[in-house]
């Protein structure tokens, strides 16, 4: 399904795509979704506890300060997304477990793969504005991707 360049037909310049380099891991190929912000460096705590929440319709963005140290995102943190109902999980940052991921019932985009865990110490910032791939993000934006890109509004997109 070619999303983005539908989306993009219909809002136009009201729309801002997201700078090319993230790349989709997941089993799902599309998603379009609230947005709930995290920014964290090396520490995927907040992550852990967001993908325990309910997440229908929500899309998580992690502001991850591009690191390709440390993954934010594995399996069994994707794995408790898809059973909380979220739509998609976006990372300026690495994932691990790749293979798995792409298996599951979610859309994943991140900037690569790392097979080293971050550190747990609790660190991060939820529900604030975030800067992802040229783009400011707000909390209760809108995202949506595909093969083609991501897309953002800070209104609803309905194509």
């Amino acid at each position: 399904m070619d999303l983005t360049p539908d989306l993009c037909d219909q809002f136009g310049e009201s729309l801002q795509v997201l700078t090319p380099g993230l790349r989709s891991f997941g089993g799902c190929s599309h998603f379009s979704a609230q947005a709930v912000t995290v920014k964290a460096f090396e520490d995927n705590s907040l992550v852990r506890e967001w993908v325990a929440k309910p997440g229908h319709g929500k899309v998580l963005i992690v502001d991850g300060g591009a690191s390709m140290r440390h993954a934010m995102l594995g399996d069994l943190l994707a794995a408790k997304a898809v059973e909380n109902g979220w739509e998609a999980i976006v990372i300026s940052g690495c994932i691990r477990d790749c293979v798995a991921i792409s298996q599951m019932d979610i859309a994943v985009f991140a900037l690569g793969t790392h097979p080293m865990k971050t550190e747990k110490l609790g660190a991060g910032q939820s529900n604030i504005r975030i800067r992802v791939q040229d783009v400011w993000i707000e909390p209760n934006g809108y995202l949506a991707g595909d093969a083609n890109g991501l897309v953002y509004s800070n209104q609803p997109l309905a194509s």
